[in-house]
């Protein structure tokens, strides 16, 4: 695929994600990950972390239904947005977790998203090891705030970081996946990992 195919593919997305009024052309790889693995249903209560500007808040929304809740989380704020609750902080932080289990009450989430990246450095091994402590930072919260059968979802770069953050998720759920999305660049060493019902044995 030629880096002018690939340019425009993604001036495509961009274009239309203003288009439909998303705040970020990413929402779109959220959107082929349910398309593929059906993450959401309606009535679902969904957790977003690193969730700024908001597009993947957005797509759960539209998916989950005026039944359904969202709470978006990141360290940045997020402009407010119909039917989402957004909390700013830092989710390595035990203040924002106390935040999120607030606005859950005594509920489950039914899934947790996290888009997370690093800021990138330009030294890919840093990145990438960067990329992956967020990855083990949004499980450890899945773990903590899923219900029994909910769904996981987190980017992660790849690299030799990966199998070891793939092998402990995989202890914890009995379906794993791997996916990249058509709306990620194709120079893009970022993947998707989809994790399904929450290993009820081990349940924290």
């Amino acid at each position: 695929m030629t880096r002018w195919y690939q340019e425009k593919k993604h001036e495509h997305f961009y274009k239309e994600a203003k288009k439909r009024g998303y705040r970020a052309r990413s929402a779109f790889k959220l959107k082929q990950i349910h398309k593929r693995f059906q993450i959401f249903s309606q009535g679902d209560f969904v957790i977003d972390l690193g969730a700024a500007p908001g597009g993947w808040s957005q797509v759960a929304s539209e998916y989950i239904g005026k039944t359904g809740k969202t709470i978006a989380i990141d360290l940045l704020r997020i402009k407010p947005l119909p039917n989402i609750i957004t909390i700013q902080g830092d989710i390595a932080e035990p203040d924002t977790l106390a935040k999120i289990k607030e606005h859950m009450s005594s509920q489950k989430a039914d899934v947790v998203l996290s888009d997370m990246s690093p800021n990138i450095s330009g030294n890919y091994s840093m990145d990438q090891a960067r990329s992956a402590w967020l990855c083990t930072k949004a499980y450890t919260i899945a773990e903590i705030l899923l219900q029994p059968d909910g769904i996981f979802v987190c980017k992660i770069f790849e690299g030799e970081d990966t199998q070891n953050v793939l092998s402990n998720i995989k202890h914890r759920f009995y379906i794993v996946k791997k996916f990249s999305p058509g709306a990620s660049r194709k120079s893009s060493s970022e993947i998707y990992i989809i994790a399904k019902t929450l290993k009820k044995d081990n349940n924290l």
